[in-house]
């Protein structure tokens, strides 16, 4: 079967500021030189956004708070990182363990952390064929509020859907992105869950493109038992595709272009030699 793609629009003109317009065609650096949000003229910085690839868990969460420090000093823009991670589970920083359904021995047996960390929620599932996106914010600059920076989130997320052929939306009282969210079978498609230091943001958003939901049973997502878990292959009638980090980088591209446009920003890529392979700026 065709791989899970979607039209995504060609690249622009540079911007007032000199900036290319993201393409994720190749991983982007992080920029680093000092910039507000909004230039002298009163023009909005873009947001950078970065593709970053296949990463294990705690080099992008060392990344995105060194990052998060650097926007707080201003010596960076806004950023957005892309990434596809390798199997590891996440607990907000209040979750209850108990939610980590399979025993130590078994996660250890399959190479598979699990790590508590800064955002709120409970237990989240990353690994192959799942899109997980750091936005790096600076809010109050960007007159943004929590609560319209998490519509956003989950906007772009549904948009993401859409585009790659699978309607979403809300669930009123459950954040996140979901597939049939008012009706008999709801499935959560998509976990949104963010940190903010020094009015900066940091965590994000999960979206599964084609994992294997299997490595859903391991825990009760979101710290709901009886929550279903699916993805964007599985609603296509795909679920036995093994994951695919072309499909997750295809949609990654999608996801920032919705979510710059939702936040009223543009988006820019800097120079690919800035990150080395551990994945930290210089």
């Amino acid at each position: 079967m065709p791989a899970i793609v979607a039209r995504v629009d060609q690249p622009r003109a540079a911007d007032a500021h000199g900036h290319a317009p993201i393409s994720l065609l190749e991983p982007a650096g992080v920029r680093v030189a000092p910039k507000p949000a909004v230039a002298a003229n009163g023009t909005p910085e873009p947001i950078v956004a970065s593709w970053l690839g296949r990463q294990r868990y705690r080099d992008a969460w060392a990344l995105q708070k060194e990052l998060a420090a650097r926007r707080a000093a201003g010596e960076i823009d806004d950023q957005l990182l892309l990434v596809e991670h390798d199997p590891v589970l996440t607990l907000g920083r209040q979750a209850d363990d108990r939610h980590v359904r399979a025993a130590p021995e078994a996660l250890a047996a399959r190479g598979i952390e699990v790590i508590r960390v800064e955002r709120g929620g409970e237990v989240t599932y990353h690994g192959p064929g799942q899109l997980v996106a750091y936005p790096i914010l600076a809010i109050a600059r960007r007159g943004l509020l929590v609560r319209p920076l998490v519509r956003a989130l989950e906007a772009a997320m549904i948009e993401t859907c859409a585009a790659l052929g699978v309607a979403a939306g809300r669930r009123d009282g459950h954040p996140g992105c979901w597939v049939d969210p008012d009706g008999t079978n709801p499935r959560k498609i998509g976990a949104l869950g963010i940190r903010i230091e020094r009015g900066v943001t940091y965590h994000g958003i999960a979206l599964n493109v084609d994992p294997d939901l299997r490595d859903f049973e391991l825990i009760d997502p979101c710290g709901m038992p009886d929550v279903v878990s699916t993805s964007i292959a599985a609603e296509l009638g795909r679920a036995d595709e093994p994951p695919s980090t072309e499909a997750v980088r295809n949609a990654a591209a999608i996801f920032a272009q919705a979510f710059a446009a939702g936040i009223g920003a543009d988006l820019a890529e800097g120079p690919t030699a800035g990150l080395t392979g551990s994945a930290r700026a210089r």
